[in-house]
């Protein structure tokens, strides 16, 4: 499960390390693809497989299904772990992102997050009003 939030520099190349606890959960590779918060998921082969299973059965003739596969299937990238425990992030997802010298990589339960340090600070302030908060969340139901 990924968990917390961790700050790693963006190499001249594009690498991001990727969190110690993170890599087991990733067995050497994982898929790369655009978020919905200018932001970028990042998931095991096995839940990307499964993301790809469940968009496959959205109507063909159906616009918005098919602009939700081309959001997730044309920003798509394989990434391989390397020995330094980094993944390369493709130019253009580091562009979407607005990644440059740093970024946060934020577990999210099956999969994780990379954020553009300032943008995370927005959207982590912007998640601290209690009443918002206590509001938003209500439709949710959980249960433990």
């Amino acid at each position: 499960m990924f968990l917390g939030q961790f700050e790693h520099n963006v190499d001249e190349k594009g690498r991001v390390t990727i969190p110690s606890q993170y890599r087991d959960e990733l067995d050497g590779s994982a898929y790369v693809t655009r978020g919905f918060d200018q932001n970028l998921w990042v998931l095991p082969s096995a839940k990307f497989l499964q993301l790809a299973e469940s968009i496959a059965v959205t109507n063909m003739t159906d616009s918005d299904g098919r602009d939700f596969r081309r959001w997730i299937f044309s920003s798509a990238a394989k990434v391989e772990v390397d020995r330094a425990g980094r993944i390369l992030i493709p130019q253009f997802l580091r562009a979407y992102g607005k990644l440059q010298e740093s970024a946060m990589v934020v577990g999210n339960g099956t999969y994780f997050e990379i954020w553009d340090p300032a943008m995370w600070a927005k959207h982590e302030e912007e998640q601290m009003d209690p009443a918002k908060t206590s509001d938003r969340f209500s439709a949710i139901s959980i249960s433990l």
